[in-house]
């Protein structure tokens, strides 16, 4: 709950990326307010219906998706969070996706805003970094600054 400490916003960094590993839209969507905005890329949403309904589409273009969070500040009830993840299109085609999340949340701790800037490199197959099962990234795996990402 807000406000966060260092302990707290990492913790919630973590617990994001974990839902967002399990590429369940409905479960994912359970983190935000009923009326969370976001804006993602160039894309505005407002409520847990859209963000099921982006979630679904997304994930349906992203196959293999793997993701990496990272706390990078907070204040209050906000998170700055830096992010890459990994995927491929349905011809084969390898891409990091990088960016980074601006998040507001009430005071019951559910998101009430999402700002997200996402910028997507080509790789080449042998280029990722992302080998764990798809889920959950272990205790163990790197994280983005362990990778120099």
């Amino acid at each position: 709950m807000p406000p966060f400490d260092a302990e707290t916003a990492a913790r919630k960094v973590r617990m994001a990326e974990d839902a967002w590993n399990t590429r369940s839209p409905e479960k994912v969507s359970l983190a935000y307010t009923p009326t969370s905005t976001w804006r993602n890329r160039s894309e505005f949403l407002t409520g847990r219906v859209a963000i099921v309904e982006f979630l679904t589409r997304k994930w349906s273009k992203e196959l293999e998706y793997r993701l990496i969070k990272e706390l990078w500040a907070f204040h209050g009830n906000r998170i700055a969070v830096r992010f890459a993840y990994e995927w491929h299109d349905s011809t084969g085609h390898w891409f990091r996706s990088y960016g980074n999340e601006n998040w507001e949340f009430d005071a019951h701790g559910f998101m009430q805003r999402r700002i997200a800037s996402i910028n997507d490199l080509p790789i080449q197959e042998s280029d990722r970094k992302y080998h764990w099962p798809l889920g959950r990234r272990p205790d163990d795996h790197p994280s983005l600054s362990d990778l120099g990402l």
